[in-house]
């Protein structure tokens, strides 16, 4: 595509934000880049240093490591899509699982790291082409793109949607486990002090509990080409 426009994409957890986001860089030619993966290695590595655990979490030691925290986006050929990287380690794997979703939120109200990944973020788009994913990007990083989307679906639909990607994977957990962790993180995504998960007033909500990812994906295309004619 010739002209360059931000479109962020905010939303629920395991609502496919980052599918969309891809599928939408991919066919239009942008850079996609997933802000979740960026605060998952953040909470893998303090996961990895013991900074936090079920029992406790110990924010000022985190944010005194934070310069000491690389993050990078490399793109896989064969997979088709960036890999994330902490410290010039792969962690893409590492970072999908149920136990760093638990403490994901928790690390994300920080307001010490939000500020040094939305830094990295806005960096990231200052040249537009990009389709970004994240909770806050069209209110905060960038709230100026020419295309905003929220999206949401049902707690249910997207425990088992999540449920069903980690299974998959071979990870041992129960639904129930799941469905708890989403609605914790909904809970914690909405209510924290630092840039909480709202929807943009500008933005367009899309709920998706009945649309598959190909229906999803035409129906944004579709606001794409709205807008860039408008360019």
């Amino acid at each position: 595509m010739d002209k360059k426009i931000t479109i962020a994409i905010d939303g629920f957890s395991s609502t496919g934000k980052s599918t969309l986001a891809n599928q939408l860089a991919n066919h239009l030619g942008f850079i996609y880049v997933d802000t979740g993966a960026m605060y998952r290695a953040v909470t893998y590595f303090a996961m990895q240093n013991g900074y936090i655990n079920a029992d406790s979490f110990d924010k000022q030691t985190l944010i005194n490591s934070l310069p000491n925290i690389k993050l990078q986006f490399k793109f896989n050929v064969d997979l088709g899509f960036a890999e994330m990287y902490l410290n010039d380690v792969n962690v893409e794997t590492e970072i999908r699982t149920i136990e760093v979703s638990s403490f994901v939120s928790k690390v994300a109200e920080v307001s010490e790291v939000r500020t040094k990944l939305v830094e990295q973020q806005k960096e990231m788009g200052k040249d537009k082409g990009i389709v970004m994913d994240g909770r806050d990007i069209g209110t905060v990083v960038f709230p100026d793109a020419e295309l905003k989307i929220f999206m949401t679906a049902s707690a249910t639909t997207r425990a088992k949607r999540r449920y069903d990607e980690l299974v998959a994977k071979v990870d041992t957990v129960t639904f129930e486990e799941v469905l708890a962790n989403v609605e914790e993180r909904d809970y914690i995504d909405t209510h924290r002090e630092d840039s909480p998960l709202v929807m943009a007033e500008d933005a367009i909500e899309i709920d998706n509990s009945h649309l598959n990812r190909e229906e999803q994906f035409k129906l944004v295309l579709e606001l794409v080409n709205e807008i860039t004619k408008t360019i």
